[in-house]
């Protein structure tokens, strides 16, 4: 009994490695990744990087060789630090630093040693690497900048973080991969797909050869070409325009959605941001808290929009049927409102007033008027808030736009919800929020929005989805871009905001802005701006802001501007404005004086002013 007890152990023992085995090399063996073969060192050749043109086919970004010194800590042998750093420009203690960190991320894989090696460092070392066992030259190739401009749009590669390889597994350490603007939201169109070579390795750890006579290896398959929607002098001109500024320039075709321009002031060189020196560009770029460069303003600022929204408050008033174009008020020059009699200043001038006048003039009791009868349409108010709210949005604010840019805020446009949870105790009303009448209170948007708001207005109640992407490979582009968005005003309504806009330019706050020879619809704004010194909030000079389109028949251009602590609308944003309108529709500027003004004024003293210690006077005084 105790024999075949035995026996049967012996077999069942025998079953299961047999057993075991077939699953191993018969049931498994289609799971056999080489990838992860720790006796084939994996080799991989970097595919050239799609190159970036403008809506002209002006090349904008292409490559240039790099050469990385590679390390495999494991198979690095004595060696003559003296020589070896002396070779790379480096001392011993930097060696010891980048060996140290190579070993800590893997003794067996292969990791960046040392970066972006001069073709002269490259010559030099390539032929003594012999004498360095475990270390090898990576060719692969960086962005070379054809240009000077638009950083904040071409954007720009780095490594691949942690983050980044964990998200795809495309990507190894060392690999470089978009990390803005364009860069990133077309890396897999731009980066290509790499290549492999598998090399096969004997006991001792020592190449003896591809892989299966390199049956398994691959060729790089090169990133596609891309063309942006960007007009490269307009962005230029922009980019010199908002010199020693903060703030953003957004034009738009309104016939397309297309992105003419997208400035973000200040900006910097890109640069600035290939090579050795990148690391230390970047925390300088980082580390200025004032002027921000990195942050794209026209994508991320968001503040209140000040008179351009009197726009949307006219024509959501229209579509309700709460006013009419005959509609007219007489100002005095203050809107009083609430049963304390509260005063809203209003700086038109004063006098009868219509629509068209109202706007012409930007006159905030009118608008405050408009607003009140929407949200006193309904007996309750979050009712006639929710269906403002809803025109509102439809023009594309208070959501993010669906556009291909790598960044973007949503902005703020209240409901009735909103402010059901802001005064749970207490029966608000209009008057309570009577400051979004005239683009101020709880209302945020970003210049973009602004800038398809504008285009919405051009159209007559439609707009495209702003996007960067003109054609990948000259193919065309994802049809979305091409669906019209409708808002939910009628097209009737909008010819009378048109013509008002028309005459801002002809009578209104931006009659010495005109441009010969083009018919200019605008509208000015302005913002107020707080900060907070030493923990009190305190406030600062106001935020220019200006939007316009031409011409006012069949329109080219939309455009929005923002220049941060600018003081009104026309002063410095409109002029702006009416210089890049007249850029684009003429290609060349007749405006000189207009244009040496802006070049000249610099409003960095403003910027500094929180920060001086001193106290300081704002908007002008």
């Amino acid at each position: 009994m105790r024999k075949i007890l035995l026996y049967s152990l012996v077999s069942l023992t025998g079953v299961c490695f047999i057993g075991r085995l077939f699953y191993l090399q018969i049931y498994q063996s289609t799971a056999y990744d080489l990838n992860n073969d720790s006796a084939i060192r994996k080799v991989f050749h970097y595919p050239k990087r799609g190159y970036i043109y403008d809506r002209n086919d002006n090349l904008l970004v292409a490559n240039q060789p790099s050469y990385d010194v590679m390390v495999i800590p494991r198979e690095v042998k004595p060696l003559d630090t003296v020589m070896f750093c002396k070779l790379l420009k480096i001392d011993k203690l930097t060696f010891l630093k980048f060996y140290n960190r190579a070993e800590k991320y893997s003794p067996r894989l292969p990791s960046p040693f040392l970066r972006h090696l001069s073709k002269v460092d490259y010559a030099f070392l390539s032929e003594k690497l012999r004498k360095f066992k475990g270390f090898y030259i990576q060719k692969r190739s960086v962005r070379e900048y054809q240009t000077s401009i638009g950083a904040n749009v071409l954007g720009y590669i780095a490594e691949a973080n942690t983050k980044d390889i964990i998200k795809d597994n495309y990507y190894k350490l060392g690999d470089l991969i978009g990390k803005q603007g364009v860069e990133i939201s077309y890396e897999k169109t731009l980066r290509g797909i790499k290549g492999i070579k598998y090399i096969q390795k004997d006991i001792y750890n020592r190449d003896i050869g591809s892989y299966k006579g390199g049956a398994f290896d691959t060729l790089p398959i090169a990133g596609k070409d891309i063309k942006i929607t960007i007009d490269s002098k307009l962005q230029a001109y922009g980019e010199l325009l908002m010199q020693n500024k903060i703030g953003g320039i957004v034009a738009i075709e309104p016939s397309s959605g297309e992105i003419l321009s997208l400035v973000s002031a200040p900006s910097y060189n890109p640069s600035l941001l290939v090579g050795r020196e990148r690391s230390k560009n970047y925390t300088k770029l980082y580390l200025d808290s004032i002027h921000r460069p990195l942050i794209d303003k026209g994508l991320v600022r968001m503040h209140e929009p000040g008179s351009p929204f009197k726009l949307l408050v006219a024509l959501t008033a229209l579509q309700e049927n709460v006013i009419s174009t005959n509609t007219g008020i007489h100002c005095n020059g203050k809107y009083v409102y609430g049963r304390n009699k509260r005063i809203m200043q209003c700086h038109c001038g004063s006098g009868y007033r219509d629509l068209k006048s109202a706007i012409s003039f930007s006159c905030n009791s009118y608008f405050a008027m408009a607003f009140r009868n929407n949200i006193n349409k309904y007996d309750n108010s979050s009712t006639s808030m929710d269906k403002w709210s809803d025109h509102i949005k439809s023009f594309g604010l208070g959501a993010f736009l669906g556009n291909d840019l790598s960044v973007g805020k949503k902005g703020n446009i209240p409901d009735g919800n909103y402010y059901d949870n802001w005064y749970p105790d207490f029966k608000w009303g209009a008057t309570t929020i009577i400051s979004n009448s005239i683009g101020q209170g709880e209302v945020l948007v970003t210049p973009i929005q602004l800038a398809n708001m504008t285009a919405a207005i051009a159209n007559k109640g439609f707009y495209f989805t702003p996007h960067i992407i003109k054609s990948i490979d000259d193919n065309e582009i994802n049809p979305d871009f091409k669906s019209i968005k409708k808002t939910t005003i009628d097209a009737q309504h909008y010819d009378v905001i048109i013509e008002g806009m028309h005459n801002v330019y002809n009578e209104g706050t931006a009659n010495f802005l005109k441009v010969p020879g083009i018919e200019i619809c605008g509208k000015t704004g302005t913002a107020e701006n707080f900060t907070k010194v030493d923990g009190i909030r305190k406030q600062l000079t106001d935020h220019s802001i200006f939007i316009a389109f031409a011409p006012k028949q069949n329109p080219k251009i939309a455009i929005a501007v923002l220049v941060e602590n600018g003081h009104y609308g026309a002063r410095w944003a409109g002029r702006v404005a009416s210089l890049m309108i007249e850029k684009y529709i003429k290609g060349e500027v007749s405006l000189k004086n207009m244009e040496r003004l802006v070049l000249d004024k610099s409003l960095e003293e403003e910027y500094l002013k929180p920060y001086s210690g001193k106290s300081f006077k704002i908007n002008g005084q």
